[in-house]
């Protein structure tokens, strides 16, 4: 247990404290001798003396609060390296097939989403990842086709990696305690071949059918100005009744392959 300051409620700061839940997530990486990790909002080091007792060749930590950056940065071990930055803006694009990492971390709630989002689709040399959400969004990271919790999130992170909850913690295991569960999940990202061939279409596909999740698809795209997507759903044997959470990732990947061959019709008829 760690004495730890106020948390800042602005950055939605809620402290990991439990040494045998630390070592449990800091587990799930798999780590070896020459990986290279990046730790993400470290705060007052409960995960990160987890990270650096177990093996690895590097350990850097992205921290936005300056008092944790600074304190960080004092008492870090020889291949341990704090860096003051929002991870919200650091560039996940640096993390290739020539430089590899695993990242980690305890996400605050406010940004888990916008954060694994960019991650799983921009670090294409994302060799694994282990991350700590509200347990709400962790059933929607892993939630499967035709669940309540299958959305726009669950169809974009499964078409860049595998989501799976590992296992929850209370709040307990916090100071303060936040005033719901939480859910720790591994990534095991896909093949590059496997990867979405048109993000763009596809994150915009996603914006449009799911923005009106309880209509009907043949409704949606009409609305949208897409009716030529009725072709599409004809194509890949999808019925207009169908609602977008019964699709599957691969469906979404077939529809927005479509999507983007028709850039002319998209542009005619642009009203998502």
């Amino acid at each position: 247990m760690y004495d730890f300051p106020k948390a800042k409620k602005s950055l939605g700061q809620h402290f990991l404290r439990r040494e045998e839940i630390c070592l449990r997530i800091a587990a799930l990486l798999r780590a070896h001798d020459t990986d290279n990790i990046l730790e993400i909002g470290p705060g007052p080091g409960a995960l990160t003396r987890a990270l650096e007792i177990g093996p690895h060749a590097r350990l850097l930590l992205l921290e936005k609060d300056h008092h944790w950056a600074v304190e960080r940065q004092l008492l870090a071990g020889p291949r341990t390296q704090a860096v003051l930055m929002d991870a919200l803006r650091f560039d996940w694009q640096r993390i290739s097939a020539q430089r590899p990492w695993k990242i980690i971390g305890n996400l605050p709630y406010n940004v888990a989403s916008p954060l694994i989002w960019d991650i799983v689709s921009q670090a294409s040399g994302l060799q694994r990842a282990a991350f700590m959400v509200q347990k709400e969004v962790g059933q929607r990271l892993a939630a499967a086709p035709g669940t309540r919790h299958y959305g726009a999130l669950s169809v974009w992170t499964q078409s860049y990696a595998r989501p799976r909850i590992e296992f929850s913690v209370g709040p307990g295991a916090f100071r303060p305690p936040p005033k719901v569960d939480s859910a720790v999940l591994s990534f095991e990202p896909v093949p590059p071949e496997q990867r979405p061939a048109h993000p763009e279409a596809l994150a915009r596909l996603l914006r449009v059918c799911f923005q009106q999740r309880r209509k009907q698809l043949g409704g949606i795209f009409r609305k949208a100005g897409l009716a030529f997507m009725l072709m599409a759903l004809d194509e890949a044997g999808l019925t207009y009744n169908l609602r977008p959470e019964a699709l599957s990732v691969t469906d979404f990947g077939r529809l927005s392959s479509f999507f983007a061959a028709q850039p002319e019709r998209v542009r005619q008829g642009d009203r998502a």
